[in-house]
């Protein structure tokens, strides 16, 4: 399992901050269960009310992230999810992904969880989502990643 050795973290009080979740539209399924756990997480570390925004797809997440991170969020979390099929598609679209949504990361200085599935198959995809019955729930963990991070960012900035 790819979860493995994940560490055991508490969610943390992140009332005053502000969240967003831009989330993926293909896959509706597994998008479903990925926006549901980043929402629990959200809750979970008392985050007040996370802005939901859908991206027509995982290729568009980061600039749409890009748009957020403008606003003035203190975290975001994007979803998607890339499923391999017969063409290089499948690499160019989880490589503009990860790397644009690096970028928003470090050009606003802003946690950016990266909750976004590559998989071989429907069926891993469906075990990540965090649906009954998965396997694991990369939605709440990338939330809670991005959570942390940004407690960590805002902890930093104040020690100037």
């Amino acid at each position: 399992m790819s979860g493995a050795g994940a560490p055991k973290a508490q969610p943390i009080d992140c009332h005053d901050l502000r969240v967003a979740i831009v989330a993926a539209s293909w896959h509706e399924q597994v998008m479903d269960g990925l926006i549901a756990g980043a929402q629990r997480a959200c809750a979970d570390h008392k985050v007040e009310a996370p802005v939901l925004t859908r991206a027509p797809g995982t290729f568009e997440l980061p600039v749409v992230a890009a748009a957020l991170a403008a606003q003035g969020y203190d975290a975001i979390i994007a979803l998607g999810v890339v499923i391999r099929g017969g063409t290089p598609h499948f690499e160019y679209v989880c490589s503009a992904a990860t790397d644009g949504l690096t970028r928003v990361a470090l050009d606003h200085t802003i946690p950016v969880g990266f909750g976004v599935l590559t998989c071989d198959t429907e069926e891993q995809a469906l075990d990540r989502a965090g649906l009954p019955g998965s396997g694991e729930d990369k939605g709440y963990e990338a939330a809670a990643a991005a959570l942390a991070t940004a407690v960590s960012l805002r902890n930093i900035r104040q020690r100037r």
